[in-house]
């Protein structure tokens, strides 16, 4: 095996990439304490043609040099927009068609490995604070709440990591359907 070269990668300028069809999938971050969990989400977005990210709260927003550190560039490619908080982001997701889902362990959760969606659905995911996660009242405005099954003793992850692991497979399985 070889490492595949910059050129054999065959990357998107950011002008190619913001010409692309997207995959219709939003990621909402309320309240993120960390720079660099944003700038993280971000580089997850590029990596998957999201249509893009929508900051809430106290989200830290470009430009920022620590989003930038984690973005490596994904900050320019991505679509994003800053709404003060999450109920406003929300009124917009449904007003152009979305359904949304929190991330979140709650009651009547759906497991992340069973949920499906077509391909074209337009589906928004809120990602909470580090440490509070997503807000109560962000979870009664939501379709419903979308829980990524853990083993360990720990039962949350990083946001950045818990974003990877859910836009992964709701792309993942888009791909295959």
């Amino acid at each position: 095996m070889q490492k595949l070269s910059m050129e054999e990668l065959n990357r998107k300028t950011v002008a190619e990439f913001k010409r692309s069809e997207k995959t219709p999938v939003i990621a909402v971050l309320e309240n993120i304490r960390s720079a660099y969990n944003v700038g993280s989400v971000f580089r997850t977005s590029d990596a998957f043609l999201l249509e893009g990210i929508y900051l809430t709260g106290y989200t830290a927003k470009p430009p920022h040099k620590e989003i930038k550190k984690t973005a490596l560039g994904a900050e320019d490619s991505v679509e994003w927009r800053y709404f003060s908080n999450a109920g406003e982001a929300i009124r917009e997701l449904r007003a152009i068609g979305y359904k949304i889902y929190a991330i979140e362990q709650v009651q009547n959760s759906f497991s992340l490995e069973k949920t499906s969606f077509e391909k074209e659905e337009k589906i928004a995911v809120i990602f909470g604070n580090e440490v509070t996660g997503v807000e109560q009242e962000t979870i009664l405005q939501c379709d419903g709440c979308i829980e990524i099954p853990q083993l360990g003793m720990k039962h949350s992850l990083n946001i950045a990591t818990a974003a990877g692991v859910v836009l992964w497979e709701i792309v993942r399985k888009r791909l295959h359907s």
